[in-house]
C-alpha cells in the first residue's frame, strides 16, 4: 500500500509518535513564519526561552498586517520585529515588502518543506508542495527553538479534480466550491490532497488561492503535488535548484475523496457573514454594490491585477463604487508598474494600496454603513471588514472586477469575452526589502517601545475550578468574535492589559467588566469554537481576564491548542444537549481537576445555581495535560529547562 504525498511529507519529518489519524505526532520544522499581528508576541515568548540563536533552517519575520501609522504604536512595533530578527538570526521582510504568505510563496517555498506559521492562512505555501501549518505563535516560538511540533495525526481527504476551468471562472471558484460541499468546519482535523488530471491546468498562484483558504475550512493544511507546473514557477522566480517532484503514490489511500469537476464550475461568491454561505454569482446578480476590494494572500498575484487590468482597460469604474487594489508584494506591485496594468487600474479609477493586507483585516478602508461590499479575500464575519453592518460578499478577482464596472453584483460570464492572462515566463527578483541578520547578533540591542509589555501568564491549573458562567455563544463563533482585529485594536497586540478591553466586543462589550467583577470563570459555545485566525490573543486575553476553562460542543484545532498553551482548560460537553440548560451567570464548579486529568477520566460539572451534574471530556495528549497542570506551554518548558 502506498503513501499520500502528506503522509510522504510527515514520515520524512516525523520526530515522534505514529501516523494514526488523531494520535498525536511531533513534526521537525524545516521554516518558520510570523506577521506583525501575532509577531512581537511570539518573540516575546521566544525571548524567555533565553536561547542565542534560531535553529530552524529559515525562520522569517513579516510585516504587512498593521501598515497604518496613526500613531507611535505600529512603528514601535516594527522597530521591536526588525532588532529581535537581528538578534536571533531571523530574515526580516519591510513593510511595503509584501504579504508574508505571497512573498514566501515567491522567495522561500520549497515541496517538501515543512512551514510553521504564526497566521491561519500559512497553508498557502501548500501550493507549492509544502507541508504548510497555521498554529499559535508560542508554538511558532517553540518550533523556532528547535523542538518539534505537536498535532494530531491528520486524516487526508483526497480532492480529485478533473476537466479544466471555463471562461471567467476562477481557482477562487474551486475552494469555494470546496466551502459549500463540506461547510466551514469540514476540514477539522484533515489536510485536503489536490489530485488529478486537472491539477496540471492550475498555476502556482491558483494553487496557492486554492490552499490559502483551505483555512476557512478548519483543515490542518492543504497542499498540491509537485510537479512540472511547480518546477516552471519556481524557475521563474530563479529558484529551479529548490524543486524537486513530489506526488502521491499510484496506490495511495484516503480517509475520504471529493471530486470536483472544474469544467462544471461557475463564477461562485460567498455571501455575508461565512465563507461557507456559496451561491452561484447569477443569483445575487443586480444588487447594488458600493465598494470592491481586490487583493489579499488569496487573489494578489500579477495574474490577478493583470486579469482585472485587462477588464478595465479604457473604462471607468462605476460612479458609486470605491475600487480598492492590495497588491500581494513588492514584486507584483513593481512587474504590474513595468506591464502597464498599474497604469490602466489608475486610470480607470481604482486606489492602490500598500503590498499589505489592508482592508482584509479591517486595516483601513471599512465600507460605508450598511454598504455592499464585494472582496477577493478569505473572510467576510461579521465586523471583520470594520463596519458591523456591511455585507460583505467573497469572490473572484474576475467577479470583483466586473461588480466594480457595473456598480452591482454581476456574473462576469455577461461581459463577453474573458481576458486571456498567462503567467509570466521570469518573475522580477529583488530581495532588497529583505534584511538578512548578522551572523552573530549577540551585540544586537533590542529596542522595545513603551506599548510593549510584559507577556501575562498564569499559575499552575487549580485543582478545584470554580466560577461563574460569564458568557455563552453559539456555534463557529471566530477569534474575531474573541479579539477583534481592526485599526483600533491591532496596534494594542504587543499590550494586552489594553486589548483585554475589548473582547468579545461585537458578542457582548460587557464582558471584560463582568469578568473582572467575578473574578474570571468560565466561557459557554457551541460548535467550531474559535475558528478563523490563528491569533493567540484569542486565548491569551481570556486567561488575562482570568477564564479557567471553556466548555464547548466542539473545537476548531489552532484556538483549542492555544488554549491549552495559555493554561485554560478546553472541555467538550459529553451529551451536547446540556448546553441548552446552561445560563449567564450559573455558577460552576468542577471538582478533583489535577487528578482527573492525570488519571484520563472525564470531569463532573456541577451546576451550583441549578442543582444539576453534567459531565465534561476532553482531548488531550499527555504533553497536553503536563501543560495545562503546569498552567500553560511556556510555564511547562520553564520547569524543564
Amino acid at each position: 500500500m502506498g503513501y499520500n504525498l502528506t503522509q510522504k511529507i510527515i514520515q520524512a519529518h516525523l520526530a515522534e509518535g505514529e501516523i494514526i489519524p488523531g494520535e498525536e505526532i511531533g513534526l521537525r520544522i524545516d521554516q518558520t513564519l510570523t506577521q506583525d499581528a501575532t509577531g512581537t508576541m511570539t518573540y516575546l515568548q521566544f525571548e524567555a526561552m533565553d536561547l542565542p540563536r534560531v535553529k530552524t533552517d529559515l525562520s522569517v519575520s513579516y510585516v504587512d498586517h498593521n501598515m497604518l501609522q496613526t500613531d507611535f504604536r505600529n512603528a514601535d512595533d516594527h522597530r521591536y520585529l526588525q532588532t529581535v530578527a537581528a538578534r536571533y538570526g531571523i530574515l526580516f521582510s519591510r513593510p511595503g515588502n509584501g504579504i508574508c504568505h505571497q512573498v514566501h510563496l515567491e522567495r522561500f517555498g520549497m515541496p517538501g518543506a515543512t512551514l510553521l506559521g504564526a497566521d491561519s492562512h500559512t497553508p498557502t505555501s501548500g501550493g507549492l508542495g509544502s507541508l504548510a501549518i497555521g498554529a499559535g505563535g508560542l508554538d511558532v516560538a517553540i518550533a523556532m527553538a528547535g523542538a518539534p511540533f505537536y498535532v494530531p495525526m491528520p486524516r487526508v481527504v483526497r480532492v480529485l479534480l478533473t476537466g479544466q476551468l471555463s471562461p471567467w471562472v476562477s481557482a477562487k471558484d474551486v475552494i469555494l466550491e470546496l466551502l459549500r460541499l463540506l461547510t466551514v468546519k469540514g476540514g477539522v482535523g484533515k489536510v485536503i490532497e489536490y489530485t488529478g488530471p486537472g491539477v496540471a491546468s492550475l498555476s502556482v498562484p491558483e494553487r496557492a488561492s486554492i490552499t490559502n483558504m483551505g483555512a476557512e475550512l478548519g483543515a490542518t493544511s492543504s497542499i498540491f503535488p509537485s510537479d512540472e507546473v511547480a518546477r516552471e514557477y519556481l524557475a521563474a522566480q530563479g529558484r529551479e535548484g529548490d524543486w524537486r517532484p513530489l506526488a502521491a503514490d499510484p496506490d495511495a489511500t484516503y480517509d475520504e475523496t471529493v471530486e470536483i469537476d472544474l469544467g462544471t464550475l461557475v463564477p461562485l461568491l460567498a455571501a455575508p457573514f461565512s465563507p461557507d454561505a456559496v451561491h452561484p454569482v447569477s443569483e445575487y446578480a443586480g444588487q447594488s454594490v458600493q465598494q470592491v476590494c481586490i487583493g489579499s494572500c488569496t487573489n494578489s498575484s500579477v495574474r490577478d491585477l493583470e486579469t482585472v487590468a485587462a477588464m478595465l482597460r479604457g473604462k471607468t469604474v462605476a460612479q458609486n463604487v470605491s475600487l480598492t487594489i492590495n497588491p500581494g508584494s513588492k514584486q507584483v506591485l513593481t512587474m504590474a508598474a513595468r506591464s502597464g496594468a498599474l497604469a490602466d487600474l489608475i486610470a480607470a479609477g481604482a486606489r492602490v494600496m500598500d503590498p499589505g493586507c489592508g482592508p482584509c483585516i479591517g486595516m483601513g478602508q471599512a465600507p460605508a454603513s450598511g454598504a455592499v461590499s464585494v472582496r477577493s479575500f478569505n473572510r467576510n464575519f461579521r465586523g471583520r471588514s470594520g463596519t458591523d453592518d456591511a455585507q460583505v460578499f467573497l469572490a473572484g478577482t474576475e467577479t470583483c472586477a466586473a461588480c466594480a464596472l457595473t456598480g452591482v453584483i454581476t456574473d462576469p460570464r455577461d461581459l463577453g469575452q474573458a481576458p486571456t492572462i498567462r503567467m509570466a515566463e521570469s518573475f522580477l527578483v529583488d530581495d532588497n526589502m529583505i534584511v538578512r541578520p548578522p551572523a552573530d547578533g549577540a551585540d544586537v540591542e533590542i529596542v522595545r517601545g513603551p506599548n510593549i509589555k510584559p507577556l501575562p501568564t498564569r499559575g499552575p491549573l487549580e485543582e478545584d475550578i470554580a466560577g461563574e458562567v460569564l458568557l455563552v455563544t453559539g456555534d463557529n463563533i471566530t477569534t474575531d468574535h474573541i479579539m477583534p482585529a481592526g485599526a483600533q485594536i491591532l496596534p494594542l497586540r504587543s499590550n494586552i492589559p489594553a486589548m483585554s478591553e475589548f473582547a468579545f466586543l461585537r458578542v457582548d462589550p460587557a464582558f471584560p467588566e463582568r469578568a473582572r467583577a467575578a473574578g474570571g470563570g468560565l466561557i459557554v459555545g457551541g460548535e467550531n469554537y474559535g475558528q478563523g485566525s490563528s491569533r493567540e490573543h484569542a486565548a491569551l486575553v481570556p486567561m488575562y481576564l482570568g477564564v479557567q476553562a471553556v466548555i464547548v460542543k466542539g473545537f476548531a484545532r489552532i484556538h483549542k491548542a492555544n488554549l491549552v498553551n495559555v493554561g485554560i482548560l478546553p472541555l467538550e460537553f459529553a451529551d451536547p444537549a446540556d448546553y441548552d440548560r446552561l445560563a449567564l451567570g450559573d455558577r460552576l464548579r468542577i471538582a478533583g481537576v489535577r487528578d482527573a486529568l492525570r488519571a484520563g477520566e472525564a470531569l463532573t460539572v456541577e451546576n451550583v445555581t441549578q442543582g444539576y451534574l453534567f459531565q465534561a471530556t476532553y482531548d488531550l495528549s499527555e504533553r497536553q495535560v503536563d501543560a495545562l497542570l503546569a498552567g500553560g506551554l511556556l510555564n511547562l518548558i520553564k520547569s524543564q529547562a
